[in-house]
């Protein structure tokens, strides 16, 4: 029997609305780590989100961009030199996923060890939490990418992890503060149950916008310049926004 689509109509659309509120950031910013463009980050998840969707007869599957990637696929970025070139690679690899499914050898991911999947993850994870703690602090220094961010002068010797410590705005580190306290508060039984729809760090966003908003127009000191806000290309035709398309490759020094 044909499932209704419109029986569970109500809840999909309010699921689609809070994936899409925390999909399209994480989309953009995922592109941005990769070094592709943001016009790549929101094909992949639109593919990821409706085709894939369509295409699979799991009503559990998980697709789209994977934070645990960015470093590689920055990586191939760079070593191949060509983003044109890397989406042909990325074809490639699309096509023999699908032969591998067609000839039904999915079996084959049973032969790799779990604790290798586990220790790439959590490597990418501590990584990723590393590079955002300079930022907490309001240390925006070296935005190419490179995996050795928290070493800025390129000597790698750990006392320069405490470079942050010199450059400390305090402007940030409340803006930091209060965001992180409502994501922990939001996760409370009682707020969740009020309002399930709303994502906690989609409501930290916007209190920390507008938070600045306020200290920006009352000329306060602790308002955040445009160095440390993230910078999203603006089109004025179709033109422009077909032009985000194009790559600029990244160079690590």
């Amino acid at each position: 029997m044909k499932k209704n689509i419109f029986a569970t109509a109500k809840s999909d659309l309010s699921s689609g609305l809070v994936v899409f509120l925390v999909a399209l950031p994480l989309c953009l910013g995922i592109a941005s780590a990769s070094g592709a463009p943001f016009f790549s980050g929101i094909i992949s998840g639109v593919v990821g989100g409706i085709v894939v969707a369509c295409l699979s007869n799991s009503s559990l599957s998980v697709s789209g961009p994977a934070a645990g990637l960015a470093s590689l696929v920055l990586g191939a970025i760079i070593a191949i030199g060509n983003f044109e070139l890397f989406l042909c690679a990325v074809l490639i690899a699309g096509i023999l996923q699908v032969l591998l499914g067609v000839a039904k050898l999915g079996g084959i991911a049973n032969y790799i060890p779990s604790s290798v999947i586990k220790g790439m993850l959590t490597s990418i994870g501590i990584l990723i939490i590393a590079k955002q703690i300079p930022k907490a602090f309001g240390y925006d220094r070296d935005e190419q990418g490179n995996l050795t961010e928290l070493f800025p002068f390129g000597n790698e010797d750990m006392h320069e992890l405490l470079q942050p410590l010199n450059h400390i705005e305090i402007g940030v580190i409340i803006i930091c503060i209060i965001s992180i306290i409502i994501m922990l508060a939001w996760d409370n039984p009682t707020i969740k149950k009020k309002l399930p729809f709303i994502p906690g760090a989609l409501v930290a966003v916007i209190i920390a916008i507008g938070i600045n908003q306020i200290w920006l127009t009352t000329g306060s000191k602790l308002a955040l310049e445009e160095d440390h806000l993230v910078k999203l290309p603006v089109a004025s035709n179709v033109n422009d926004f077909l032009n985000f398309s194009h790559c600029q490759i990244l160079t690590v020094s």
